[in-house]
């Protein structure tokens, strides 16, 4: 008998599942034998880049809808989960794991600052992808976390908060490293 295995999608605020990122994780993912969960948010604030009090209560709200969807799918009765997150998903999903001592994979696409408060302390449960020239985060201290916490952090030079730079054939190169890295972490 195999196994039970889930992976949850935990989208960005406007970068939803169906994004490249989103889309060939969860592809790959499904044809590896995952169930999958994607999770959803509404009635967000908009217009929330610079403004702490916006990008606060977005997170919290998406946490908690998160949350209501994620105590309802009964995740113990999997062997296996893996957590796919970005930007904003990525808090949540450390978040969620970490006060509900859970032990997920977790896989960060585009991590903010915020998300490395809540890093697992087991080794080899996380990998994070970023751009260095992402205007959501501070690349500098992502990667200082990340190192302090001894999280693979793959960077992109010159890529954004979509890991897109602005060259359609080295964003379709970035993209498929990406996913070959996001292979390994399966």
């Amino acid at each position: 008998m195999e196994e039970k295995k889930l992976a949850v999608i935990l989208p960005g605020v406007g970068y939803h599942k169906d994004m490249p990122l989103l889309y060939y994780s969860r592809k790959m993912v499904r044809f590896a034998g995952y169930e999958l969960l994607y999770i959803t948010y509404h009635d967000l604030p908009t217009q929330i880049r610079g403004d702490l009090s916006k990008m606060h209560l977005a997170a919290e709200t998406a946490y908690g809808q998160a949350c209501e969807m994620l105590d309802a799918a009964e995740l113990s009765q999997y062997e296996e989960l893996l957590f796919i997150g970005k930007s904003i998903g990525t808090v949540i999903a450390a978040r969620y794991a970490k006060e509900r001592e859970i032990d997920p994979k977790q896989i960060w696409y585009t991590p903010v600052e915020a998300t490395f408060c809540y890093a697992p302390d087991r080794d080899g449960r996380v990998m994070a992808f970023s751009g260095d020239a992402d205007p959501w985060a501070d690349w500098e201290e992502v990667r200082k976390l990340a190192e302090e916490r001894k999280i693979p952090l793959i960077s992109y030079p010159g890529c954004n908060h979509s890991l897109e730079c602005g060259d359609v054939e080295k964003n379709l190169e970035i993209l498929c490293d990406v996913m070959k890295k996001t292979k390994e972490m399966l």
